[in-house]
């Protein structure tokens, strides 16, 4: 999937978000936070916002039709906006290793096909290093 990192309509700036709010959610550091179930409701919205603040603001959506969409003061989006909020720190350090191409440090590797392959081919080999083991005994 391609993520649209300056998104130009509607769609664009949902897929940005939701990709901001999944892979901040999922990285180890912010993970830490949000396992305490006291603590996870408040992360949670509080990444949501960040996230769909971000997203608005790459799309070139004002401080003022943030706040009027996401529903929160214009002093609440600005906070997240500008990385004074602890969420919207998070929200634009996942941003800004996305438009590096860097994917953030994950509590999994989400890539896991590529390892499938990887461990399908190792298994293969290993079958064949048997084989030849199984022929000379």
């Amino acid at each position: 999937m391609e993520i649209p990192l300056r998104p130009l309509s509607r769609e664009e700036i949902h897929k940005l978000e939701t990709t901001l709010l999944f892979y901040t959610m999922l990285r180890k550091d912010v993970f830490e936070i949000i396992k305490d179930p006291a603590k996870r409701v408040t992360w949670v919205d509080s990444l949501a916002v960040a996230a769909g603040a971000i997203a608005r603001e790459k799309a070139g959506f004002t401080i003022t039709k943030i706040a009027e969409e996401l529903g929160r003061t214009e002093t609440t989006i600005r906070e997240h906006l500008e990385g004074k909020s602890k969420a919207g720190k998070f929200v634009k350090e996942t941003y800004e290793m996305l438009t590096r191409g860097k994917l953030p440090e994950l509590i999994f590797d989400i890539r896991f096909e590529e390892k499938r392959e990887d461990l399908k081919k190792e298994l293969e080999e290993i079958k064949n290093r048997i084989e030849k083991l199984l022929n000379k005994l």
